[in-house]
């Protein structure tokens, strides 16, 4: 069973990871608008993710005897600069997230819930990755500058990614993963 704080941090989480997935749908939407489809492909592979990772938070909420609390996600933005801002405001969303579940850590840590900071630590290394995978494209991104043909064959590498969690949280995230 979770405490009252730690039941609102994980829902507060909740909202943030279903934003993060509206946020890269946008950003996916953007990408097919202005013929970057492999870009559009990479942020909607993150939307996945991110709905996965609201899901996997949903469950464990429910699993400790929690209730979930869903809340009003808020608009992300239309349109971006391009490739760099996207990336850009992708890791300084990334960065965020991290520090919302070092947070949900803490409280795990100050509250003695041994369950749930075992539970947080998949988070935990997931937003290593986040970080790392977003800080590699924009390195990519600054060597290529304004150069049309290296934008085209990062495109199409980023076009190659394909997703890496269940879609289908129908019976739930676990009979996903099996």
């Amino acid at each position: 069973m979770i405490s009252d704080k730690m039941n609102a941090a994980l829902n507060s989480q909740v909202t943030k990871e279903i934003y993060s997935a509206y946020l890269y749908m946008a950003m996916s939407s953007y990408s097919n608008s202005i013929g970057l489809k492999g870009f559009a492909n990479w942020f909607m592979v993150q939307y996945h993710e991110e709905m996965f990772h609201a899901m996997k938070l949903y469950e464990y909420i429910h699993s400790q005897s929690g209730a979930v609390a869903l809340k009003a996600i808020d608009e992300p933005p239309p349109a971006f600069e391009g490739p760099l801002d996207m990336m850009t405001k992708t890791l300084a969303h990334e960065q965020m997230v991290t520090r919302s579940i070092n947070d949900l850590m803490d409280i795990a840590i100050s509250e003695k819930d041994h369950a749930t900071r075992i539970f947080l630590q998949w988070y935990v290394t997931e937003q290593v990755e986040e970080e790392e995978n977003d800080n590699d494209i924009i390195d990519q991104l600054k060597l290529i500058k304004d150069n049309p043909q290296g934008l085209m064959m990062l495109d199409r590498e980023l076009a190659q990614r394909a997703a890496t969690v269940p879609l289908d949280f129908s019976k739930g995230v676990s009979a996903s993963e099996g």
